[in-house]
């Protein structure tokens, strides 16, 4: 398949779906209520339930042992020098190694990318981009969404100005051109591309994967058109937002406009969809056992649960048991073969 046919096939993962839920949106023909009541109250029920039910589930998974995924250095003895974020041996080591993780993306900072170079010899390096696409995605995500908690509240609480303000510090056009609307699509964009043209990410890619981005894609830039081209009734869009988040729902007087409905509706089918995707690492990071643990095996012995009776193995008993393929291979032993095999004249 030659990059052309690659480049469409792909496309077709994400333009197909989206066109579905066009004509999902358009066919029936419009009906307010339906789409600023009813679809809105039905996403939120089902992102709730399976959100809850798929955190409930990672919480009921029992794991038996501790396997904490480290890079550095283990506590072992005083005068070795240990890593305390990277192998945390204690609660408040695993808290800062969760913090940098979820805020900072530590460990895709610390991600490498392997090519072949001249020689040909392999080679490994940083892959800085990917996490700065990343980073620059999640934290304009959640600073969009903070800037719309104004449509849900009033009076508006001060942090949610304080964030709109620093959003639009440049005060560039009008209405304000928000920085992070420029960074969210740049980063979503860069993600989208670079599963297209990279074979060895293309190849791992999922439909569900192209979907995913499309979709917040496609939310971005209704969002971005409504605030610069197509204007909307924000006041009745606010008016909508507070009766549906106080159970209270009620259509404005005014039209709103089809827009902001389709806008809503990809967030509708977003809020349908998260439960059931990838985009649950958001809530099952911190259910990783891989993440959420101290590593202390040296420090303390763990009793496997289901098997608390297990007979002990002591090091003594290994190497009096393998003595002879140890010593054939040249491993020290702590023993010498009269010590572990007393001869029988004994």
């Amino acid at each position: 398949m030659d990059g052309k046919q690659t480049f469409f096939s792909t496309w077709k993962r994400v333009l197909i779906p989206l066109a579905i839920l066009v004509i999902i949106a358009v066919i029936p023909g419009f009906n307010a209520a339906m789409f600023g009541i009813v679809i809105p109250y039905v996403a939120g029920l089902v992102f709730l339930i399976g959100f809850i039910s798929r955190i409930m589930g990672w919480a009921k998974s029992p794991v038996p042992f501790r396997i904490p995924a480290t890079c550095g250095q283990q506590k072992t003895l005083p005068w070795i020098k240990n890593d305390h974020l990277d192998n945390p041996h204690t609660f408040w080591g695993v808290v800062g190694r969760m913090f940098l993780e979820v805020f900072f993306f530590r460990t895709l900072f610390r991600n490498t990318q392997a090519g072949l170079k001249d020689g040909p010899k392999l080679v490994y390096g940083g892959n800085k981009l990917l996490w700065a696409a990343g980073l620059a995605f999640h934290w304009s995500f959640l600073i969009i969404l903070i800037r719309h908690v104004r449509f849900f509240t009033e009076p508006v609480p001060g942090f949610v100005n304080f964030v709109q303000g620093f959003d639009s510090l440049f005060q560039i056009g009008v209405p304000v051109l928000c920085l992070t609307d420029i960074v969210i699509v740049a980063a979503l964009s860069y993600l989208f591309i670079r599963r297209v043209i990279f074979a060895q990410v293309r190849f791992i890619s999922l439909p569900a994967d192209y979907f995913a981005l499309g979709l917040l894609l496609a939310i971005v830039l209704t969002g971005i058109v409504m605030k610069y081209w197509i204007k909307v009734d924000n006041v009745g869009a606010k008016e909508l937002a507070l009766g549906l988040i106080t159970l209270s729902p009620g259509l404005p007087k005014d039209p709103i406009g089809f827009m902001f409905y389709f806008h809503l509706f990809l967030v509708c089918t977003l809020l349908l969809y998260f439960p059931f995707s990838k985009l649950m690492h958001m809530g099952g990071i911190f259910l990783s056992p891989t993440r959420n643990m101290a590593n202390n095996n040296r420090m303390r012995r763990h009793v496997n649960p289901w098997n608390p009776e297990v007979k002990l193995h002591t090091y003594e008993e290994y190497e009096e048991e393998f003595h002879d393929v140890m010593s054939a291979a040249g491993m020290p032993l702590e023993k010498t073969y009269a010590e572990a095999k007393p001869s029988e004249t004994e």
